[in-house]
């Protein structure tokens, strides 16, 4: 059972999450429509009192923007201030994962965006480890990652994540902890939830954004601190045989942080992740406030402010 902090935004304040609660009727819950980001709090190992979010800023942009695609307007100085309140009155003393969440709130059943009422929460859950830190095992899906032509792939779209759970479903089902996924011109997209990236000859390889992926904002922070690291960064088409012989193959995500793969399908990959094990180290220095170089990438929340 997921351990829920105490307090969700709701309506526009916050209320005990026992409280938040939506009609059977909810347009979203019939259709699909409604757009989340995620984000981890991390509270500072130095400062009790103050809360460590990574990268706010893109994850409000990129929140308002998914926003956007379903033809409603939510600012991101709206999403930071909720944010805040919210940490505020949880005041998490463990690792947290928030869900904010835009949503069609209306309760008619046609499906569509126009003259809809639209509403905004966010509630969180106590979080460590999503996925394994020593390794996971993928299969490739039988299921085939969306195309950008049948959904807005940019934001992150509810109604488009049936396909990662039946993907993440089939293969757990088979024995495997996660899937990779393929488009629809045979390329590798990105695992359930995850971007991917894999390691050749010391360069970092990752499906580009016209591969049907969505844009992760770990995955922007991998390729920029890999780059200045001095890491030989290429985002090209990724052919599935390169999966089986690459050097090292990793996923990225908010969630699952930085987490290596150990096999896909029955080939078991190289257990000696150099590349990864760097960038990890750093992006983990990052996230706890440790690196001053990246100290923008941090956004500090005082409790007791």
């Amino acid at each position: 059972m997921h351990q829920f902090l105490p307090y969700a935004w709701f309506d526009g304040r916050c209320v005990r999450f026992e409280d938040a609660t939506l009609s059977v009727a909810t347009h979203a819950l019939h259709y699909g429509t409604g757009a989340f980001g995620g984000m981890r709090a991390l509270p500072n190992p130095a400062d009790p009192n103050e809360i460590l979010l990574f990268r706010a800023d893109r994850h409000a942009r990129r929140l308002s923007q998914s926003a956007r695609l379903l033809l409603t307007e939510l600012s991101e100085d709206t999403i930071h201030h909720a944010i805040l309140e919210f940490l505020r009155a949880n005041r998490p003393t463990c690792p947290v994962y928030m869900r904010p969440f835009v949503w069609t709130s209306d309760l008619g059943i046609a499906p569509r965006l126009h003259n809809i009422e639209t509403d905004f929460l966010i509630y969180g859950i106590e979080l460590g480890d999503y996925l394994s830190p020593d390794g996971v095992s993928c299969r490739i899906s039988s299921w085939i990652r969306q195309e950008d032509r049948s959904l807005p792939l940019r934001g992150k779209i509810t109604g488009a994540y049936i396909t990662s759970s039946l993907a993440k479903t089939e293969a757990v089902k088979s024995g495997f902890d996660e899937a990779i996924l393929m488009n629809s011109r045979g390329k590798v997209s990105e695992a359930s939830g995850m971007n991917l990236f894999i390691v050749r000859d010391g360069v970092l390889i990752t499906p580009g954004v016209d591969q049907d992926i969505l844009e992760g904002i770990t995955r922007a922070s991998v390729i920029e601190l890999a780059r200045a690291m001095g890491i030989e960064v290429v985002e090209r088409p990724v052919d599935k045989s390169e999966l089986f012989i690459a050097d090292e193959v990793f996923l990225s995500g908010t969630a699952a942080k930085v987490t290596p793969v150990r096999r896909i399908e029955a080939t078991d990959l190289a257990v000696e992740r150099p590349v990864m094990a760097r960038i990890r180290e750093r992006l983990t220095a990052i996230t706890e406030g440790r690196d001053p170089a990246y100290d923008h990438w941090v956004t500090r929340v005082r409790l007791d402010g």
